[in-house]
């Protein structure tokens, strides 16, 4: 860190709500695998309350963090455009 520089965090909370806690589920198992590189500065989880895929973000700098977020927006469309696409999960 250089002199004068901050050791403040940044910090994102989004909250995606989905039409049942299946397809909220869904997208959690779809979302989870891509894990952040330890090196990267920041950390992100990923967690599912009732019908809400929570995310919750904790980067060392805005730039990290942007980058993430906007990584993670493209893969949620794709999730959600597949979800579309093959019409609400049947109830086993």
């Amino acid at each position: 860190m250089a002199a004068g520089e901050s050791s403040r965090k940044v910090e994102l909370w989004l909250d995606v709500p989905f039409p049942s806690e299946r397809e909220a589920s869904i997208a959690l198992r779809a979302l989870s695998p891509d894990r952040e590189p330890r090196r990267g500065g920041i950390s992100k989880t990923l967690s599912v309350s009732e019908t809400t895929l929570s995310v919750r973000w904790t980067a060392d700098e805005a730039r990290i963090l942007r980058v993430s977020v906007s990584s993670f927006l493209d893969h949620l469309s794709l999730v959600l455009q597949t979800m579309q696409s093959f019409g609400p999960p049947v109830e086993v």
